[in-house]
């Protein structure tokens, strides 16, 4: 199954964005979807995660509050709605999938991966 990731842009600071990462094919219930984002200069680092089956989810702290991560089954679809966006959520997104839980949060546990979709927040 391939990752499409799309949805990022420039923005202002207090904006916000809405992510949408669409798979080849049937994403099942056994999995979990999240999205990484990498800040340049900075390291790849986890953001959100969502149990496929359940809709379970899970947030870094950094973004808990502001983030909103969600999936529609039916389109295969996972979204990433970001409100109150500020300069340093700037980074290429990437969503990523794996099977089994959503509570592990090292890139290493994910082994599919979209490409990314670049986000800038201008202050």
């Amino acid at each position: 199954v391939q990752l499409q990731a799309s949805g990022g842009g420039l923005v202002q600071a207090g904006d916000s964005l809405r992510l949408s990462c669409v798979a080849s094919g049937r994403i099942f219930t056994d999995k979990s979807m999240a999205w990484f984002r990498r800040a340049p200069g900075k390291e790849l680092e986890f953001v959100a995660s969502i149990r496929w089956g359940t809709g379970s989810t899970k947030y870094a702290d950094l973004v808990n509050g502001r983030f909103t991560i969600s999936k529609d089954g039916p389109k295969n679809a996972l979204y990433l709605q970001m409100n109150s966006l500020k300069p340093e959520d700037t980074a290429l997104y990437y969503c990523a999938g794996r099977t089994g839980s959503h509570y592990l949060t090292n890139e290493r546990d994910y082994d599919n991966w979209g490409q990314g979709t670049l986000v800038t927040v201008s202050s």
